[in-house]
């Protein structure tokens, strides 16, 4: 949007003022016996968004109705992941919010590149995962285990989906086989 700073009526007798150097409570210009607060715009280097789908151009559904575009509007570049890519995309086609092809740097198929959250219409929130997520991040080295597991241990988003999500998502890996799946399950 290009503003320095946004008015956000809301938050005028939050204690959240006491905490934050990037929020002030300024009068109204157009009725100054009315109090508000402004937010300093925030201008980042990149945006990461994750859709339902996208066509070849760039065009994006994110699948939910949110304010991501905002966000897109804000960026210095964005990059999108998406569950699926199809030819061609219309507003009107879209499921949730459209992100036109105008704010998109970068797209990239990425199935389950929400996991472990969830993407409405595909997949839910993985909540044995999210647990092992919380439980590890109490504790600096038991977090970096995690992370040695699931982000720095694999060497790419398929070799995610195979040793992290497959494994506890057996009937959505696309190359095992009923037997396979079927054994998968049966080790768990």
């Amino acid at each position: 949007m290009g503003v320095p700073y946004v008015p956000f009526v809301g938050l005028v007798g939050s204690d959240l003022l006491k905490r934050r150097d990037d929020m002030m409570i300024c009068p109204d210009p157009f009725d100054p016996s009315i109090e508000s607060v402004v937010v300093r715009a925030m201008r980042p280097d990149v945006a990461l968004l994750h859709g339902l789908r996208a066509d070849k151009a760039g065009n994006v559904d994110l699948g939910v109705v949110t304010d991501d575009v905002l966000l897109a509007e804000a960026a210095h570049r964005v990059v999108v992941t998406v569950e699926e890519v199809v030819d061609a995309l219309t507003e009107a086609e879209a499921q949730g919010t459209f992100l036109p092809k105008v704010l998109v740097n970068v797209l990239a198929h990425a199935p389950y590149g929400a996991h472990p959250g969830g993407m409405p219409g595909r997949y839910t929130v993985d909540a044995e995962h999210m647990r092992r997520y919380v439980a590890h991040s109490k504790d600096d080295e038991a977090f970096a285990a995690y992370l040695q597991e699931t982000v720095h241990g694999v060497a790419d988003h398929q070799a995610y989906l195979k040793k992290v999500v497959y494994r506890d998502r057996p009937e959505s890996d696309p190359d095992a086989t009923p037997t396979m799946q079927s054994q998968r399950q049966s080790a768990s």
